[in-house]
């Protein structure tokens, strides 16, 4: 299935783990991760799932269509 939403949930350490396995999609800054507005899911689901994953407070959520 494809991914067609991907959100972070609060707790958010801040390790960078996801924007460094999917900078087209994560944007981390000091204190809060967010998803690129516009971030094409379909291109980097693979990326997507991995950073969800391998994040290590399990805080990357994404809906399937």
């Amino acid at each position: 299935m494809a991914i067609k939403k991907v959100w972070v949930e609060d707790g958010c350490t801040v390790c960078h783990l996801c924007e460094s396995t999917a900078p087209d999609v994560f944007l981390t800054g000091d204190t809060t991760t967010e998803v690129k507005a516009g971030a094409d899911f379909a291109a980097h689901d693979a990326e997507i799932r991995d950073a969800a994953s391998g994040c290590p407070v399990e805080i990357i959520k994404f809906e399937e269509a």
